[in-house]
């Protein structure tokens, strides 16, 4: 009985396939031979194992450590958008990039807990009139607020806050819309102000003294531009993980933002509690 329950228990042996040899008088023989397919399969368990599962991950810190150097050589997002960036570090930017984001960790990065947070942007399209000193996003509860540090001109600086409503449109894509926009009452360097502005500055200066009071006070704190959805674009995220965002928008432009550390203030005052809604397959 213990020898048929062991039997019993016992795996199965793979099964033994007849090779064919030519004997010396010129007969054939068959001689079993037994199948090489167990051996395939354990190899192919070991390749997909833990081993190579920590060796992706090295892989993946590797290259978001390679492209963090990479920012820091370049000069970072202020030598981007001033144009001192040389060709040869933009190229070295996006080409570490696209090595990052096919190590995507994160299959559904849009609805994923790491999105949240206070982020740093590190890279993103210059522009020929606005000198961004700074950019800064706060992602919450299903809005985005953007809050940089403008400079027009190299003289009349600023600051502007987008506030936009994000929603979700699959794994990678979401649709932004544009909310809010609200900019401060700019500040004028007179020492750096060209003369043919000087005037006009004076002229306006001379104009909103003789608003009524109320008026005049709303406008000394800056300007509301009511968007209500005016404005809206797709993007995707191409990466995410706990410290580093890859976005890439309709034209395949890429953003890459590193998470921000400390104490993070709520900006989104009088705005309505929205939480991001999960996308319908």
């Amino acid at each position: 009985m213990a020898a048929a329950a062991a039997a019993t228990l016992a795996p199965a042996s793979p099964p033994l396939l007849p090779s064919v040899c030519v004997r010396r008088d010129g007969r054939l023989r068959l001689t079993p031979r037994r199948a090489a397919g167990c051996r395939c399969r354990a190899t192919a368990q070991f390749q997909g194992g833990p081993a190579a599962s920590y060796a992706r991950e090295m892989e993946r810190l590797s290259a978001k450590e390679s492209l963090l150097l990479a920012f820091r050589d370049s000069g970072g997002f202020e030598s981007f958008v001033s144009g001192k960036t040389t060709e040869m570090q933009k190229i070295d930017v996006n080409e570490r990039i696209v090595g990052l984001e096919r190590l995507n960790p994160t299959p559904r990065p849009t609805t994923s807990p790491y999105l949240e947070g206070r982020w740093n942007i590190e890279w993103r399209s210059p522009t020929s009139v606005a000198h961004f000193t700074g950019l800064d996003v706060v992602i919450r509860d299903g809005y985005c607020k953007i809050s940089s540090n403008v400079k027009l001109f190299n003289t009349i600086q600023n600051r502007f806050v987008l506030t936009t409503q994000l929603s979700v449109e699959g794994p990678i894509r979401m649709k932004e819309e544009y909310v809010e926009g609200f900019l401060e009452t700019p500040k004028i360097s007179e020492e750096t102000l060209p003369e043919q502005l000087k005037g006009l500055i004076g002229q306006t200066a001379g104009a909103l003294q003789q608003l009524p009071a109320s008026i005049r006070d709303a406008v000394s704190e800056g300007v509301k531009l009511p968007l209500n959805g005016m404005y809206q674009r797709l993007f995707m995220i191409s990466y995410l993980d706990e410290e580093i965002l890859i976005i890439r928008d309709a034209a395949g432009a890429p953003d890459v933002l590193t998470k921000l550390e400390g104490p993070q203030p709520n900006p989104m005052e009088n705005t309505p509690d929205v939480v991001i809604p999960e996308y319908q397959s």
